[in-house]
């Protein structure tokens, strides 16, 4: 049985091929400028395979097979939005990157006020299967307050908020969270004004750390990602990006090949229990 290519958003396929940023192309989408099969779409849920014809203001978008793909690691600075684009006219990554990295997806995102590790790759697979892995994050983090036994007791157990806009963006609306024990942490300093740690997560939620640690009434102040799945910056300088090297990129075939057994093994499985 062949193995079925996964479903990406439309706005994200676009965004990924061509020019357009998602807020962009979500707007080409509700204008009627997007078509699929000469059949024009204007549900923003819509999904497609990467091999999907897409069609943009008449102009086929669609992903080159046929080239390897390139997954590279960029070092974020602080003050930069991980988007093509932004509304309040920030800077992006992309005033930073190479004009070459233009059409590269970020694998996950580091917010306006953090930096460190991000991967960045042109192969939609790639962005789709790192971002919602359970691959280990780690950050080192200074908080304003001390770490206190209880803060550590949910570190290790993990916590559920019903209310976790605390360390969220204004307007957020994601108000509650589940938050899965850390795989790790290490105090470095423990102070009554300042302490610092290194912290080992293996989610991506929206501003996660931040949120955990204001519900403390301990905020972050510094976040810096170290570590993506064993991928770190390796004196990486801040602005600048590197390819990935030898292992590291047997590494992400090896993971990539393991995964896409996974789901075939539970697709087998489902159509038995059927």
């Amino acid at each position: 049985m062949a193995y079925e290519k996964e479903l990406i958003r439309l706005n994200k396929f676009i965004s990924h091929n061509s020019r357009y940023s998602r807020r962009e192309a979500d707007k080409l989408i509700e204008e009627g400028e997007v078509s699929i099969d000469n059949k024009t779409i204007t549900d923003l849920a819509t999904k497609v395979t990467p091999d999907t014809i897409v069609k943009v203001k008449g102009r086929t978008v669609k992903i080159d097979n046929s080239r390897a793909s390139t997954v590279i690691v960029y070092n974020k600075q602080k003050g930069e939005i991980v988007s093509k684009k932004d509304p309040q006219g920030r800077k992006t990554i992309y005033d930073t990157l190479a004009k070459k990295y233009s059409h590269f997806l970020p694998i996950g995102r580091l917010d306006y006020a953090s930096e460190g590790v991000l991967l960045l790759t042109d192969d939609v697979n790639i962005a789709n299967e790192l971002m919602h892995s359970k691959l280990v994050r780690v950050y080192k983090i200074k908080i304003a307050g001390p770490i206190t036994p209880s803060m550590e007791t949910y570190m290790r157990n993990g916590l559920t908020l019903d209310d976790a806009t605390a360390g969220a963006y204004e307007g957020t609306k994601i108000t509650s969270m589940h938050f899965e024990p850390f795989d790790g942490y290490n105090i470095i300093s423990n102070g009554a004004n300042f302490s610092k740690l290194k912290v080992a997560i293996s989610e991506g939620k929206n501003r996660e750390l931040r949120r955990f640690f204001a519900h403390f009434e301990t905020p972050v102040v510094d976040l810096k990602r170290i570590d993506f799945g064993g991928i770190t910056l390796n004196n990486l300088p801040s602005g600048k990006t590197r390819f990935l090297e030898r292992k590291e990129y047997q590494d992400l075939r090896d993971y990539m090949k393991a995964m896409k057994k996974t789901r075939e093994k539970q697709k087998y499985q489902d159509e038995d229990e059927y």
